[in-house]
C-alpha cells in the first residue's frame, strides 16, 4: 500500500516522533510512505501538472529522511490550519480559480473536498493518516465519508479531542508549564508581588487546572467557570499575607472569562471558525493590581509549552499511537482514530470525535467558588483525571 501521512494545526512535542515510528513501522511491513508539507493546505495547494508543486507539497519518506526527527519537537512536515472545505475565495490557488469569475469581495466558502479527494487518487494513495486535534481530524472524518480510508491519530496540548483520554502533546506542554510556574516563583517572591500566568488552552481549562494542581499554585482560573475579579483578589490577598515569602500565584487559561463578561478574541476567525485568544491574563491582573495594591507579574506561556522535544510520556504515547495505526492499515481497517481510554491503548470510530465535547469536569476537580484544584478522590480515573 501507497500511505499518507499529514500534520495539521498546532505544532506539539511528539509529532516528529510519532512519524519517525509510522515510517519506521510501514517501511517493515513493505509499504510506501508519502509525507504531505502544511497539512490540509498540501492537498488544497498540489497542482498535479506543477512539478515544482510536488517539490513542495510532497515528500516521499524512508528510514533514513526520519532516522533523526524523533529528537526534536514540532513537525518536519511543518502545518496549517487550511481547512479545504471551506476555503475564501481570497486563499484559492491560482490554478484552481475560475478565470471567467470576478472577484466579488464576498465572505463566500468554498468546498473544494472534490480537488482534495482527486489529488489523493493521483498520488496514488491508499489511506491517509491525518495527526492532528479535532478541527484537522473531522476533515478527516469527512474524506472517511466520501469513501477515502483514514485512520486518525489525536495530537492537542490542550488535551481536548473527544473519545481519548490522552492526546499527543499534552504531558509536555503541562511539564514545561510547571517548569516555568516554579521558575517564576524567584522573580514574584523577589519582588513581593503576585504572578497572573496565563495558559494555552483555547476553551478547555485542563492545562490550567492540571498545572496549577501540580505545581501548587494558589488559584487556577479555568475556561469553564466564569469569575468574579474581586474575589479572585481577596483570595489572592489572603494567599500573600499567608505566604512568608510574600507572594501569590494564580494560572489562568487564554479561554477563561469574566462573569457577565466575553472570552478575550482577536483577529479574523480561520478556517474552523476560530479566533485568536489572549490576553485575559493582563486584563485580570490589571484588575488585581487595582483591587489589591500589590504588584504583578503577568507572564503569557504561549508557545513555550509546545516548544521543544517531547518528553518521556509523549515519546511513548506517539510511539505506540503510530504503531496502532500501522497494525490498523495492515488489517486494512480505516475509518478509525486511535486511543487511550481507560489507560488502555485501543481505537475508536473517527466519528466519534464529533459527538461530544471534552472539557474540565467541575465537579470532581474544580472548587468553582474558591477558584481552585479540588481532587477529592482519584480512585478509578484515568492518569490524567479525566
Amino acid at each position: 500500500m501507497r500511505i499518507g501521512i499529514l500534520t495539521g494545526g498546532g505544532d506539539v512535542p511528539g509529532l516528529n516522533p510519532c512519524m519517525k515510528a509510522l515510517v519506521y513501522r510501514a517501511i517493515d511491513f513493505g509499504h510506501e510512505v508519502v509525507g504531505i508539507r502544511t497539512g490540509w493546505g498540501g492537498l488544497l495547494n498540489y497542482n498535479p501538472n506543477d512539478p515544482k508543486s510536488k517539490e513542495k507539497y510532497i515528500l516521499p519518506l524512508d528510514k533514513m529522511k526520519v532516522r533523526t526527527i524523533d529528537r526534536t519537537g514540532g513537525t518536519f512536515l511543518h502545518s496549517s490550519r487550511t481547512n479545504p472545505s471551506k476555503v475564501k475565495k481570497n486563499e484559492i490557488p491560482d490554478f484552481l480559480k475560475d478565470p471567467k469569475e470576478k472577484e466579488d469581495g464576498s465572505n463566500e466558502l468554498l468546498d473544494f473536498t472534490p480537488h482534495v479527494l482527486s489529488n489523493l487518487e493521483k498520488l496514488k494513495l491508499d489511506v491517509l493518516v491525518p495527526i492532528g486535534g479535532d478541527d484537522t481530524l473531522s476533515y478527516g472524518e469527512r474524506l472517511h465519508r466520501e469513501g477515502f480510508s483514514v485512520v486518525a491519530i489525536p495530537k492537542t496540548m490542550d488535551n481536548d479531542v473527544f473519545g481519548t483520554d490522552y492526546c499527543i502533546g499534552f504531558s509536555t506542554a503541562v511539564t514545561r508549564s510547571v517548569q516555568f510556574i516554579h521558575q517564576l516563583r524567584t522573580s514574584t517572591g523577589s519582588h513581593e508581588r503576585i504572578a497572573v500566568v496565563e495558559l494555552f488552552g483555547r476553551n478547555s481549562g485542563e492545562t490550567s487546572l492540571i498545572s496549577s494542581y501540580l505545581a501548587g499554585v494558589d488559584r487556577s482560573i479555568i475556561s469553564e467557570v466564569p469569575f468574579d475579579p474581586e474575589l479572585l483578589s481577596k483570595f489572592l490577598l489572603e494567599d500573600y499575607n499567608n505566604n512568608p515569602s510574600s507572594y501569590a500565584m494564580v494560572t489562568i487559561s487564554e479561554g477563561a472569562s469574566i462573569i457577565g463578561g466575553k472570552i478575550i478574541e482577536y483577529g479574523e476567525a480561520d478556517a474552523y471558525g476560530h479566533r485568536k485568544l489572549g490576553g485575559i491574563g493582563m486584563i485580570t491582573g490589571e484588575a488585581i493590581k487595582k483591587l489589591t495594591g500589590k504588584g504583578i507579574v503577568y507572564q503569557q506561556l504561549g508557545y513555550l509549552m509546545r516548544s521543544g522535544a517531547p518528553d518521556a510520556l509523549d515519546l511513548m504515547v506517539a510511539t505506540n499511537f503510530a504503531g496502532i495505526a500501522m497494525s490498523l492499515i495492515n488489517d486494512k481497517v480505516s475509518g478509525r482514530m486511535v486511543a487511550l481510554r481507560d489507560g488502555t491503548y485501543t481505537h475508536i470510530p473517527i466519528s466519534t470525535i464529533a459527538s461530544g465535547l471534552k472539557r474540565v469536569d467541575v465537579d470532581e476537580l474544580y472548587n468553582a467558588k474558591e477558584y481552585k484544584p479540588s481532587v477529592r478522590n482519584v480512585l478509578g480515573k484515568p492518569m490524567f483525571l479525566y
